[in-house]
Protein backbone atom coordinates (compact mmCIF):
# COMPACT_ATOMS: atom_id res chain seq x y z
CA UNK A 1 0.00 0.00 0.00
CA UNK A 2 1.33 3.48 -0.93
CA UNK A 3 1.90 5.59 2.23
CA UNK A 4 -0.44 8.56 2.57
CA UNK A 5 2.34 11.14 2.69
CA UNK A 6 3.03 13.80 0.07
CA UNK A 7 5.79 16.34 -0.56
CA UNK A 8 5.04 19.51 -2.50
CA UNK A 9 7.88 22.02 -2.92
CA UNK A 10 8.80 25.02 -5.05
CA UNK A 11 7.98 28.70 -5.53
CA UNK A 12 4.77 28.34 -7.57
CA UNK A 13 2.44 28.79 -4.61
CA UNK A 14 -0.80 28.85 -6.58
CA UNK A 15 -0.46 25.46 -8.25
CA UNK A 16 1.18 24.00 -5.15
CA UNK A 17 -1.73 25.03 -2.93
CA UNK A 18 -4.16 23.70 -5.54
CA UNK A 19 -2.42 20.32 -5.31
CA UNK A 20 -2.84 20.35 -1.52
CA UNK A 21 -6.54 21.18 -1.94
CA UNK A 22 -6.87 18.36 -4.47
CA UNK A 23 -5.58 15.78 -1.97
CA UNK A 24 -8.03 17.10 0.63
CA UNK A 25 -10.87 17.05 -1.90
CA UNK A 26 -10.27 13.39 -2.77
CA UNK A 27 -10.20 12.53 0.93
CA UNK A 28 -13.41 14.46 1.62
CA UNK A 29 -15.19 12.87 -1.31
CA UNK A 30 -14.19 9.37 -0.27
CA UNK A 31 -15.11 9.65 3.39
CA UNK A 32 -18.00 12.04 2.84
CA UNK A 33 -19.80 9.43 0.73
CA UNK A 34 -19.04 6.66 3.21
CA UNK A 35 -20.13 8.61 6.27
CA UNK A 36 -22.69 11.14 5.02
CA UNK A 37 -25.35 9.78 7.37
CA UNK A 38 -23.26 10.42 10.50
CA UNK A 39 -22.20 14.00 9.74
CA UNK A 40 -23.90 16.62 11.89
CA UNK A 41 -24.87 20.07 10.65
CA UNK A 42 -22.22 21.66 12.88
CA UNK A 43 -19.49 19.36 11.61
CA UNK A 44 -20.25 19.02 7.92
CA UNK A 45 -16.67 18.19 6.92
CA UNK A 46 -15.95 14.46 6.67
CA UNK A 47 -12.29 14.99 7.65
CA UNK A 48 -10.31 16.77 10.35
CA UNK A 49 -7.91 19.34 8.84
CA UNK A 50 -4.82 20.70 10.59
CA UNK A 51 -2.13 23.19 9.55
CA UNK A 52 1.24 23.31 11.31
CA UNK A 53 4.53 25.15 10.76
CA UNK A 54 7.79 23.31 11.38
CA UNK A 55 9.26 26.41 13.04
CA UNK A 56 6.43 26.47 15.59
CA UNK A 57 5.45 22.85 16.24
CA UNK A 58 7.52 19.86 17.26
CA UNK A 59 7.27 17.10 14.66
CA UNK A 60 6.24 14.56 17.31
CA UNK A 61 3.11 16.65 17.94
CA UNK A 62 2.30 16.58 14.22
CA UNK A 63 2.47 12.79 14.16
CA UNK A 64 0.45 12.53 17.37
CA UNK A 65 -2.34 14.40 15.59
CA UNK A 66 -2.22 11.92 12.73
CA UNK A 67 -2.29 8.94 15.08
CA UNK A 68 -5.16 10.24 17.22
CA UNK A 69 -8.32 8.86 15.64
CA UNK A 70 -11.73 10.47 16.20
CA UNK A 71 -14.98 8.70 16.95
CA UNK A 72 -16.93 11.15 14.82
CA UNK A 73 -14.58 12.05 11.96
CA UNK A 74 -13.20 9.13 9.91
CA UNK A 75 -10.14 10.81 8.35
CA UNK A 76 -7.41 13.29 9.22
CA UNK A 77 -5.31 15.50 6.93
CA UNK A 78 -2.31 17.38 8.30
CA UNK A 79 -0.41 19.99 6.27
CA UNK A 80 3.08 20.80 7.58
CA UNK A 81 4.66 23.91 6.07
CA UNK A 82 8.36 24.87 6.24
CA UNK A 83 9.22 21.19 5.73
CA UNK A 84 12.78 22.19 4.80
CA UNK A 85 13.39 22.64 8.54
CA UNK A 86 12.95 18.91 9.18
CA UNK A 87 16.55 17.71 9.38
CA UNK A 88 17.04 16.15 12.80
CA UNK A 89 17.64 12.40 12.90
CA UNK A 90 14.86 12.10 15.47
CA UNK A 91 12.32 13.65 13.08
CA UNK A 92 13.44 11.46 10.19
CA UNK A 93 13.15 8.35 12.37
CA UNK A 94 9.68 9.40 13.58
CA UNK A 95 8.47 9.90 10.01
CA UNK A 96 9.96 6.59 8.91
CA UNK A 97 8.24 4.75 11.78
CA UNK A 98 4.90 6.42 11.08
CA UNK A 99 5.04 5.53 7.38
CA UNK A 100 5.95 1.93 8.20
CA UNK A 101 3.11 1.58 10.71
CA UNK A 102 0.46 3.54 8.79
CA UNK A 103 -2.33 1.05 8.21
CA UNK A 104 -4.71 2.95 5.99
CA UNK A 105 -5.45 5.98 3.83
CA UNK A 106 -7.51 7.82 6.45
CA UNK A 107 -4.46 9.65 7.88
CA UNK A 108 -2.73 11.92 5.35
CA UNK A 109 0.40 14.03 5.84
CA UNK A 110 1.29 16.72 3.29
CA UNK A 111 4.76 18.27 3.62
CA UNK A 112 5.06 21.70 1.99
CA UNK A 113 8.12 23.88 1.38
CA UNK A 114 8.89 27.07 -0.55
CA UNK A 115 12.31 25.60 -1.27
CA UNK A 116 13.01 23.38 -4.29
CA UNK A 117 13.98 20.42 -2.13
CA UNK A 118 14.20 19.34 1.50
CA UNK A 119 16.43 16.89 3.39
CA UNK A 120 17.27 14.01 1.03
CA UNK A 121 16.67 11.40 3.73
CA UNK A 122 13.09 12.58 4.11
CA UNK A 123 12.52 12.78 0.36
CA UNK A 124 13.57 9.14 0.02
CA UNK A 125 10.84 8.10 2.46
CA UNK A 126 8.13 9.57 0.23
CA UNK A 127 7.00 7.67 -2.91
CA UNK A 128 8.10 9.36 -6.12
CA UNK A 129 4.48 9.50 -7.28
CA UNK A 130 3.66 11.61 -4.22
CA UNK A 131 6.45 14.15 -4.72
CA UNK A 132 6.25 17.19 -6.95
CA UNK A 133 8.24 20.39 -7.45
CA UNK A 134 6.15 23.38 -8.53
CA UNK A 135 8.49 25.51 -10.61
CA UNK A 136 7.94 29.18 -11.30
CA UNK A 137 6.44 29.69 -14.75
CA UNK A 138 8.56 30.87 -17.68
CA UNK A 139 8.04 34.41 -18.96
CA UNK A 140 5.84 33.42 -21.91
CA UNK A 141 3.78 31.14 -19.66
CA UNK A 142 3.10 34.00 -17.25
CA UNK A 143 1.84 36.24 -20.04
CA UNK A 144 -0.37 33.46 -21.37
CA UNK A 145 -1.70 32.66 -17.89
CA UNK A 146 -2.55 36.32 -17.25
CA UNK A 147 -4.37 36.73 -20.56
CA UNK A 148 -6.45 33.60 -19.94
CA UNK A 149 -7.22 34.69 -16.38
CA UNK A 150 -8.59 38.05 -17.54
CA UNK A 151 -10.39 36.55 -20.52
CA UNK A 152 -12.14 33.99 -18.32
CA UNK A 153 -13.41 36.84 -16.13
CA UNK A 154 -14.67 38.73 -19.19
CA UNK A 155 -11.86 41.26 -19.63
CA UNK A 156 -9.19 41.99 -22.20
CA UNK A 157 -5.62 42.75 -21.22
CA UNK A 158 -3.39 45.20 -23.03
CA UNK A 159 0.07 43.79 -23.81
CA UNK A 160 1.95 46.53 -21.95
CA UNK A 161 -0.48 46.21 -19.04
CA UNK A 162 0.44 42.54 -18.72
CA UNK A 163 4.14 43.41 -18.55
CA UNK A 164 3.47 46.06 -15.91
CA UNK A 165 1.49 43.60 -13.77
CA UNK A 166 4.34 41.09 -13.93
CA UNK A 167 6.77 43.80 -12.86
CA UNK A 168 4.62 44.77 -9.87
CA UNK A 169 3.32 41.46 -8.59
CA UNK A 170 5.20 38.48 -7.20
CA UNK A 171 5.25 36.00 -10.08
CA UNK A 172 3.29 33.03 -8.79
CA UNK A 173 -0.31 32.29 -9.69
CA UNK A 174 -1.60 32.72 -6.14
CA UNK A 175 -0.26 36.28 -5.84
CA UNK A 176 -1.36 37.10 -9.39
CA UNK A 177 -4.91 35.85 -8.71
CA UNK A 178 -5.19 37.83 -5.49
CA UNK A 179 -3.88 41.07 -6.95
CA UNK A 180 -5.58 40.87 -10.36
CA UNK A 181 -8.98 40.12 -8.83
CA UNK A 182 -9.04 43.81 -7.84
CA UNK A 183 -9.59 44.78 -11.46
CA UNK A 184 -12.85 42.85 -11.56
CA UNK A 185 -14.19 44.88 -8.63
CA UNK A 186 -13.12 48.25 -10.03
CA UNK A 187 -13.76 47.94 -13.78
CA UNK A 188 -16.93 47.03 -15.74
CA UNK A 189 -16.95 43.64 -17.54
CA UNK A 190 -15.73 43.69 -21.13
CA UNK A 191 -13.29 46.56 -20.62
CA UNK A 192 -9.70 46.31 -21.81
CA UNK A 193 -7.28 46.74 -18.91
CA UNK A 194 -4.61 49.32 -19.74
CA UNK A 195 -1.30 50.39 -18.20
CA UNK A 196 -3.13 53.36 -16.67
CA UNK A 197 -5.60 50.99 -14.99
CA UNK A 198 -2.73 48.92 -13.60
CA UNK A 199 -1.03 51.98 -12.16
CA UNK A 200 -4.27 53.26 -10.61
CA UNK A 201 -5.43 49.95 -9.16
CA UNK A 202 -2.22 48.04 -8.39
CA UNK A 203 0.72 50.41 -8.22
CA UNK A 204 -0.93 52.76 -5.71
CA UNK A 205 -2.69 50.07 -3.69
CA UNK A 206 -0.21 47.22 -3.78
CA UNK A 207 -0.34 44.86 -0.85
CA UNK A 208 3.05 44.77 0.83
CA UNK A 209 4.69 41.55 2.01
CA UNK A 210 8.03 40.16 3.12
CA UNK A 211 8.83 39.65 -0.57
CA UNK A 212 8.11 43.26 -1.61
CA UNK A 213 10.09 44.43 1.41
CA UNK A 214 13.08 42.32 0.35
CA UNK A 215 12.84 43.83 -3.12
CA UNK A 216 12.87 47.35 -1.66
CA UNK A 217 15.79 46.60 0.68
CA UNK A 218 17.77 45.22 -2.27
CA UNK A 219 17.61 48.47 -4.27
CA UNK A 220 21.36 49.11 -4.49
CA UNK A 221 20.80 52.45 -6.26
CA UNK A 222 19.49 53.96 -3.02
CA UNK A 223 21.61 54.96 -0.04
CA UNK A 224 21.31 52.62 3.00
CA UNK A 225 19.59 55.39 4.99
CA UNK A 226 16.96 55.77 2.27
CA UNK A 227 16.43 52.01 2.03
CA UNK A 228 16.01 51.79 5.80
CA UNK A 229 13.48 54.62 5.87
CA UNK A 230 11.55 52.99 3.02
CA UNK A 231 11.70 49.59 4.74
CA UNK A 232 10.17 51.03 7.92
CA UNK A 233 7.24 52.44 5.94
CA UNK A 234 6.66 49.07 4.27
CA UNK A 235 6.94 47.28 7.62
CA UNK A 236 4.27 49.58 9.03
CA UNK A 237 1.90 48.72 6.17
CA UNK A 238 2.55 45.01 6.59
CA UNK A 239 1.91 45.10 10.34
CA UNK A 240 -1.42 46.88 9.78
CA UNK A 241 -2.74 44.05 7.60
CA UNK A 242 -5.36 41.92 9.36
CA UNK A 243 -3.51 38.64 8.82
CA UNK A 244 -0.09 39.84 9.97
CA UNK A 245 2.08 37.28 11.74
CA UNK A 246 5.67 38.03 12.72
CA UNK A 247 6.48 34.32 12.32
CA UNK A 248 5.23 34.26 8.73
CA UNK A 249 6.82 37.65 7.98
CA UNK A 250 10.26 36.58 9.20
CA UNK A 251 9.79 33.22 7.46
CA UNK A 252 9.23 35.07 4.18
CA UNK A 253 12.45 37.05 4.63
CA UNK A 254 14.35 33.88 5.51
CA UNK A 255 13.14 32.33 2.26
CA UNK A 256 14.38 35.37 0.30
CA UNK A 257 17.81 35.39 1.93
CA UNK A 258 18.22 31.64 1.50
CA UNK A 259 17.62 32.14 -2.21
CA UNK A 260 20.18 34.95 -2.16
CA UNK A 261 22.65 32.58 -0.49
CA UNK A 262 22.01 30.08 -3.27
CA UNK A 263 22.54 32.84 -5.86
CA UNK A 264 25.90 33.67 -4.28
CA UNK A 265 26.97 30.01 -4.31
CA UNK A 266 26.02 29.67 -7.99
CA UNK A 267 28.16 32.71 -8.83
CA UNK A 268 31.08 31.96 -6.49
CA UNK A 269 34.64 32.19 -7.80
CA UNK A 270 33.51 34.22 -10.79
CA UNK A 271 31.20 31.50 -12.16
CA UNK A 272 28.49 32.36 -14.68
CA UNK A 273 25.79 29.66 -14.47
CA UNK A 274 23.97 28.93 -17.70
CA UNK A 275 20.24 29.39 -18.26
CA UNK A 276 19.44 25.73 -17.55
CA UNK A 277 21.28 25.76 -14.21
CA UNK A 278 19.48 28.92 -13.09
CA UNK A 279 16.11 27.45 -14.04
CA UNK A 280 16.73 24.19 -12.19
CA UNK A 281 17.67 26.20 -9.09
CA UNK A 282 14.43 28.18 -9.20
CA UNK A 283 15.58 31.38 -10.93
CA UNK A 284 13.36 31.02 -13.98
CA UNK A 285 12.12 34.57 -14.56
CA UNK A 286 14.04 37.64 -15.67
CA UNK A 287 12.54 39.50 -12.73
CA UNK A 288 13.90 36.98 -10.19
CA UNK A 289 17.36 37.03 -11.77
CA UNK A 290 17.46 40.82 -11.81
CA UNK A 291 16.21 40.98 -8.24
CA UNK A 292 18.85 38.62 -6.86
CA UNK A 293 21.61 40.11 -8.99
CA UNK A 294 20.78 43.47 -7.38
CA UNK A 295 20.57 41.92 -3.91
CA UNK A 296 23.99 40.33 -4.36
CA UNK A 297 25.42 43.83 -4.82
CA UNK A 298 23.94 44.91 -1.49
CA UNK A 299 24.89 41.88 0.65
CA UNK A 300 27.93 39.64 0.29
CA UNK A 301 27.73 35.88 0.77
CA UNK A 302 29.05 36.21 4.32
CA UNK A 303 26.59 38.97 5.16
CA UNK A 304 23.74 36.88 3.76
CA UNK A 305 24.66 34.01 6.08
CA UNK A 306 24.81 36.45 9.01
CA UNK A 307 21.38 37.86 8.11
CA UNK A 308 19.81 34.38 8.06
CA UNK A 309 21.20 33.82 11.57
CA UNK A 310 19.93 37.25 12.63
CA UNK A 311 16.43 36.45 11.36
CA UNK A 312 16.37 33.19 13.32
CA UNK A 313 17.53 35.00 16.46
CA UNK A 314 14.92 37.74 15.98
CA UNK A 315 12.19 35.13 15.63
CA UNK A 316 13.19 33.52 18.93
CA UNK A 317 13.43 36.91 20.65
CA UNK A 318 9.97 38.04 19.48
CA UNK A 319 8.40 34.79 20.62
CA UNK A 320 10.01 35.24 24.04
CA UNK A 321 9.20 38.95 24.52
CA UNK A 322 5.69 38.84 23.08
CA UNK A 323 3.67 41.47 21.21
CA UNK A 324 4.69 44.31 23.52
CA UNK A 325 8.15 44.68 21.97
CA UNK A 326 7.43 43.16 18.55
CA UNK A 327 7.56 46.41 16.58
CA UNK A 328 10.85 47.47 18.18
CA UNK A 329 12.37 44.03 17.59
CA UNK A 330 11.38 44.10 13.91
CA UNK A 331 12.73 47.63 13.43
CA UNK A 332 16.05 46.66 15.03
CA UNK A 333 16.15 43.60 12.79
CA UNK A 334 15.70 45.71 9.64
CA UNK A 335 18.31 48.20 10.87
CA UNK A 336 20.82 45.38 11.34
CA UNK A 337 20.05 43.96 7.90
CA UNK A 338 20.23 47.24 5.98
CA UNK A 339 22.69 49.37 7.93
CA UNK A 340 25.00 46.75 9.46
CA UNK A 341 24.98 43.90 6.92
CA UNK A 342 23.46 41.42 9.36
CA UNK A 343 25.60 42.30 12.38
CA UNK A 344 23.66 42.18 15.64
CA UNK A 345 22.76 45.51 17.24
CA UNK A 346 23.82 45.91 20.85
CA UNK A 347 22.26 49.37 20.93
CA UNK A 348 19.51 50.66 18.64
CA UNK A 349 21.21 53.45 16.69
CA UNK A 350 19.40 56.29 14.92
Amino acid sequence: MTPSVYLYTGPEFGERNAAVDSVKSVLKKKYGVQNSATLSEKNSSPIDEYLYYASETDFSEVLTTLQSSSLFVPATCVVLREAELLKAKRDIDLLSSWIASSSGENSVLILVSDEISIDAKIEKLIPKANRKIFWEMFEDQKREWLEKFFLKAGYKLESEAAETILDLVENNTEALKNECSRFFLCLPPGQEVTVSDVENILAHNREESAFTLFDAMADFKMRPEERFENALLILQKIRLSKNFSSVMFIGGLVSCFRRLSLWHSLHSNGAFPDDFTLKTKGFTSKKARTQYACASKVWTSGQTTAIIALLASSDVSIRASGAQFEETELQMMLYAIIMKGGAFCSVYEF
